[in-house]
């Protein structure tokens, strides 16, 4: 029914119905792409793998702690042996020298005396082999210089008339490269005492602009004619060998200066081991 105001007729309101409350969400339709769900699952596969990641990573910097922890009691047994070793030298050293003092046969306190001075040599000689091992480079001329004064020093005590000249330019040289080096020529100039009894000369030269060329030489009776280096049965010269194997090197044996003797020459590169 409509109701008149006036001029003007209303339209009569229909009653209203009353909306109930919000419907729970269990009775709400869920539209879902059809897309979405293999992007879930790479998602999850994701997680997944960051999770096994993480745990990977957590074990691995376990395992790195643990090396080098390892690296760290190594390396202190290593100086506490080393410690040990110079510890024992310098007591045989010392007992020696005293007892060439008390003994009354002078002829045996000399002998006595020759000893001790050889074995202190020898720990003089252990400490500049070793002395590398905590440096990362080193002046080689300087540091072959004072080896081998330590080398002459024994071999004089042992009444070699060996003389020792040190030759060449001066270059510094890795650890990794100068350790090897420095075995190789102890050994020589071992070697060249024992046998050569003469002039012995070492020296270092570049033969281009990164390779070079250690030689230890002497004027003494020579090697035998078709000497090989790697069928000797001597360890001293598989030492040799394997060190120079070891600095990716190079072993040439010659004659030495003016045609006599003997003479020993590594090639080295310091590309190979910057």
């Amino acid at each position: 029914m409509d109701i008149h105001i006036g001029l003007h007729t209303v339209p009569q309101l229909h009653k209203l119905t009353p909306i109930n409350a919000f419907q729970q969400q269990a009775d709400c339709p869920i539209v879902k792409c059809s897309a979405m769900p293999p992007y879930e699952l790479e998602l999850e596969n994701h997680r997944v793998t960051e999770s096994t990641q993480a745990k990977a990573v957590t074990r691995g910097g376990m395992v790195v702690r643990q090396m080098e922890e390892s690296i760290q009691q190594k390396d202190i047994l290593f100086k506490e042996c080393e410690h040990r070793l110079l510890n024992g030298l310098q007591l045989i050293a010392s007992l020696l020298t005293i007892q060439s003092r008390a003994i009354e046969n002078a002829e045996a306190a000399a002998q006595l005396k020759i000893a001790a001075n050889r074995v202190a040599t020898l720990g003089r000689v252990h400490q500049h082999l070793h002395a590398l091992d905590r440096a990362e480079s080193v002046e080689f001329k300087q540091y072959i210089e004072k080896l081998c004064d330590d080398i002459s020093e024994m071999a004089t005590s042992e009444g070699s008339p060996s003389a020792i000249a040190i030759e060449g330019i001066e270059l510094d040289l890795p650890t990794a490269t100068a350790s090897p080096l420095a075995f190789i020529v102890s050994e020589l100039l071992t070697n060249s005492i024992k046998y050569a009894k003469g002039r012995i000369i070492v020296r270092l030269e570049a033969t281009s602009e990164n390779d070079y060329a250690l030689s230890v030489s002497d004027d003494g009776c020579g090697l035998p004619e078709g000497f090989d280096p790697t069928a000797t049965r001597g360890l001293g010269m598989k030492l040799i060998s394997a060190l120079v194997r070891q600095i990716g090197g190079e072993l040439q044996i010659a004659l030495g200066e003016n045609g006599h003797g003997a003479r020993f020459n590594v090639l080295f590169s310091l590309t190979t081991h910057p």
